[in-house]
Parts: C-alpha cells; structure tokens; sequence
C-alpha cells in the first residue's frame, strides 16, 4: 500500500463553527433565571440542588452545537458527519447573510441538504452534478465564505480533471 499523496491528505480548507462569546454567559444568566424559579417553587428542596444541577446541565447542552467542523480535502467535502465526492460539485456560491436567507427561504428546494448555524451570517451554496443523487444543492454556514467556494472550486476542478483524463 501506498501512502497517499500530501495534497489528498491535506484540508484545503478547515473551519470549526464554534458559538459566539456571548452564548455561553446567556447560557448561565438562563440556568440561573431557571434555577431560582425552581428555588422559589419547590420550596422543600435545597436552596443549592437546582443551581448545581441547572447551571452545569445549561453549559453542557452548549458543548454539541459549536463542536461542528466544515473541512475540504483533496477528494471530499466534509460537514460534521456529511461527505460529499468533490468530483460531483458543479458550482460553488459564497452566500452573504442577505443571500443565505434568500437560498434557505420559500424557494429553497425540498431536497436541499442545508447545514446551518443562525449565529453565522455567512454561507455557501454548493451546486451537485450528480444524477444518482436527488438532491440538488448543499447549504453550509461558513465564517469564510469566499475561502470555502475557492478551495471547493479549486478541488472539484482538479478532480474533475482527473476523472476525464481516465
């Protein structure tokens, strides 16, 4: 076995869409508003039990939402758990606020495949040339929406290349 070339095993674009400052003090500000209110109608309870339980259960239900990744290697597009051929995508659209809201709007398109966070203004728009595969478009949040169209672009153009010289 070969080992693979550093152009196939190396991001072309990586990018963590992680949650903003301010969420983690609304978190707690919301699981200590929660806590007193438990406090106050569960006066047989301990003063301290909804506050050790709450406040840390409101920080661990933030961990999951800013843990997801958007990366492009020489051979696919990865969202969280979703990969995508890069040899399939026909065109890429870097999506400003205005524009994410339009593609996710009344028109958007059942089949759609949308990955998106509403804290992240930005997005792409991947267009698929993939006949096996119904859907038509993906949508992805990005904090670099340029970046993201340009390294997709770049790969799928090469694998494109690839796969029509074989």
């Amino acid at each position: 076995m070969t080992p693979e070339s550093p152009a196939r095993t190396e991001a072309a674009h990586r990018e963590r869409l992680s949650l903003p400052w301010w969420a983690w003090p609304s978190a707690l500000a919301a699981g200590a508003i929660i806590a007193t209110e438990l406090t106050l109608g569960l006066p047989d309870l301990p003063a301290w039990l909804p506050y050790a339980v709450v406040l840390p259960l409101s920080v661990l239900l933030l961990i999951p939402a800013g843990r997801l990744r958007v990366s492009v290697t020489g051979d696919e597009f990865q969202v969280d758990d979703a990969r995508l051929p890069v040899a399939v995508i026909s065109d890429v659209v870097a999506l400003d606020a205005a524009g994410k809201r339009e593609a996710l709007g009344v028109g958007a398109h059942p089949y759609a495949f949308v990955v998106q966070r509403p804290w992240i203004g930005p997005a792409v728009q991947v267009l698929l040339d993939d006949p096996a595969d119904p859907t038509p478009y993906w949508v992805i949040s990005t904090r670099r929406p340029v970046e993201l169209a340009t390294a997709l672009l770049e790969v799928s153009r090469r694998a494109r290349a690839g796969q029509s010289s074989k």
